[in-house]
């Protein structure tokens, strides 16, 4: 499945409160858009099951920020 060339996309978006005067960042949710003739959608299920556990930032952070994902096939 090719997610070149614009393919696919993200828009993430964040909530902040405060922590008595801080700003603090609470919430991450990531929103992912595939597009394509040739979109497996057991495949992308299945690798969207998991990636959150297999990233970096999101394994770094996920103790102090609630991180959620979501995607949609265009």
């Amino acid at each position: 499945m090719d997610a070149s060339g614009g393919k696919l996309t993200g828009e993430i978006s964040g909530e902040i409160e405060l922590d008595g005067k801080i700003l603090v960042i609470k919430r991450i949710h990531a929103h992912y858009k595939l597009a394509g003739d040739d979109v497996d959608r057991d495949v992308v299920e299945r690798v969207h099951s998991f990636h959150a556990d297999r990233c970096p930032v999101a394994r770094s952070i996920r103790a102090a920020i609630e991180i959620t994902t979501s995607y949609e096939l265009i």
